[in-house]
């Protein structure tokens, strides 16, 4: 019995191999017999019923085929501006047409005559067509690309009150227009290069040529050059591939669905990678205080965006030392709190059976489970699920006496307060550190947040993205780029560029451009 399953096994095996073609080397060339060209591509796309191939006779007496892929070629332009033109018989046709003549005849922009197997393979795959006739050994590609494409819109992420309200989308194309559409000049460069052995993914390079600084551009290129896998989904795959520190839980490069924050930082001197569907661009270098810089801080006026900026570097440290706060005053250093605090604090926790440590991780747990519960469904319940969720829940632990009513506040304004980070993978992040801050709280009281704080800022002062150090400019300090980080200085007066590197274009913008009523015997510019 076993020696027949065996034989059943390795006849499956043979014929399995037998029905597997490799696909032809990349320096393969294509045959000058038609016929087995045509065999051999159909062997490639064997079991492949979306490959469509449609023979045909070029001017009725030469034989020919078109191979595309249903769903990304436009068969309405392939009937009427291919098939169309070289099927009707012409008196003035020759007898044996070339390429190139046909090149000449069909109405498409974008050709490309292709010799080698791996070309051909990788045109089809990417949506174009291709045309083979008889007698030649080359390809045609018919650049007649057509798929759906989400609409613009907003991105859900990263909303403005004032600016522009489009972001990116999963087509690549429509992607780099939009960078072309903000930046029209030719300095802005766009370099594309193929990744993922079966994926092969498009993805590009976008910088300003003269701004950003060519070892930074070398280095993104080896970084990407040196990445061998399988395919990539999401620019995530780039990101975790490619960042200086791999195991740090702060991000080293910014992830963003808006062209006008990826614009921006072009025109700041950095890199920014774009990838075949996915929205999500990447810029790098970043550092600490362009993850807590949102776009509302430039389209409002300077004296409001320092406001918020402040807001922002407040309530990013509430969310990560509140919970650990109350756990340390609570257990090591009452005195600390004055006697009607301490009197309701300690009647509020009378029947509460844990430590504060517990129930602060309890409530924590609870807090991040609503909020991944309210991400995970329909946008028409999830909001309304985590409100009424934590409103019933909080109130029902708190008559049920598992927590006290002060450890529900503190978690909700902590809650709040981790939702002003304008990049939302900062905000993880925090959330993840929280915890061991909270067990640090809980065991050493103020002395461990203060060796918790420490260990942070050491591991952010040793941090780098592509060799910048995360803590710029403050740690190295650039005086001359302070007035973008601790506030946001007005427009005309930031005439540099935050440049990571000496000796590049240093100046943005002409000198004295402070507004103002204009003087006697001046003019305007």
């Amino acid at each position: 019995m076993i020696r027949n399953v065996q034989k059943l096994l390795r006849k499956k095996r043979k014929k399995q191999q037998a029905n597997n073609v490799q696909i032809p080397k990349p320096q393969e060339v294509l045959f000058k017999d038609f016929n087995k060209n045509v065999e051999l591509f159909r062997s490639v796309y064997n079991h492949c019923s979306d490959v469509v191939f449609r023979e045909f006779c070029l001017f009725g007496n030469v034989q020919a085929i078109i191979i595309y892929i249903e769903g990304l070629a436009d068969t309405e332009k392939i009937d009427n501006h291919v098939l169309s033109p070289l099927m009707q018989k012409k008196d003035s046709e020759p007898r044996q047409p070339s390429i190139e003549f046909i090149e000449s005849n069909v109405s498409v922009s974008k050709t490309k005559k292709l010799s080698l197997w791996a070309d051909c393979i990788e045109s089809i795959s990417t949506g174009s067509s291709i045309l083979l006739m008889e007698g030649e050994n080359q390809a045609l590609s018919l650049g007649l690309t057509k798929f759906e494409a989400r609409a613009i819109e907003e991105p859900e992420a990263e909303k403005v009150l004032r600016g522009p309200r489009e972001g990116f989308i999963e087509s690549l194309q429509v992607n780099t227009a939009m960078l072309r559409r903000t930046i029209k000049s030719p300095a802005l460069k766009i370099q594309s290069i193929k990744l993922g052995k079966y994926s092969k993914t498009s993805v590009v390079l976008a910088y300003m040529n003269g701004i950003a600084n060519p070892t930074l551009i070398q280095e993104v290129e080896n970084r990407l050059k040196r990445i061998d896998i399988d395919g990539f989904i999401d620019t995530n795959y780039i990101e975790e591939m490619i960042e200086d520190n791999p195991f740090s839980p702060f991000p080293q490069l910014m992830a963003t669905e808006r062209p006008d924050v990826v614009s921006s930082n072009i025109l700041e001197g950095r890199v920014a990678i774009l990838a075949e569907g996915t929205p999500f661009a990447l810029v790098a270098p970043t550092t600490f205080f362009s993850l807590l810089q949102a776009p509302d801080d430039y389209y409002e006026r300077y004296i409001v965006g320092t406001v918020i900026r402040w807001l922002r570097y407040i309530f990013l440290f509430i969310s990560l030392v509140l919970p650990s706060l109350y756990v340390a005053i609570t257990s090591f250093h009452q005195e600390m709190i004055p006697d009607p605090l301490l009197l309701s604090i300690a009647a509020a926790r009378e029947n509460v059976p844990f430590p504060a440590l517990v129930e602060v991780v309890i409530m924590e747990l609870m807090l991040e489970a609503l909020r991944e519960a309210g991400v995970r469904l329909p946008n028409q319940i999830g909001a309304a699920v985590s409100i009424v969720g934590a409103l019933v829940i909080g109130q029902a632990a708190v008559q049920a006496g598992l927590v006290s009513a002060p450890m529900v506040i503190v978690v909700a304004t902590t809650g709040i307060a981790s939702f002003m980070s304008p990049h939302y993978i900062l905000g993880y992040s925090i959330r993840l550190l929280r915890f061991p801050m909270m067990v640090l709280a809980a065991t050493l009281g103020l002395l461990g947040i203060m060796m918790g704080i420490l260990a942070l800022v050491i591991h952010l002062c040793t941090l780098r993205s592509f060799g910048e150090p995360y803590l710029a400019p403050l740690a190295p300090l650039k005086k001359h780029e302070l007035k973008d980080v601790l506030w946001r200085a007005p427009i005309w007066e930031m005439d540099k560029r935050p440049h990571f590197e000496k000796d590049m274009n240093e100046y943005r913008q002409a000198p004295n451009q402070k507004p103002g009523p204009l003087r006697g015997g001046e003019t305007e510019h």
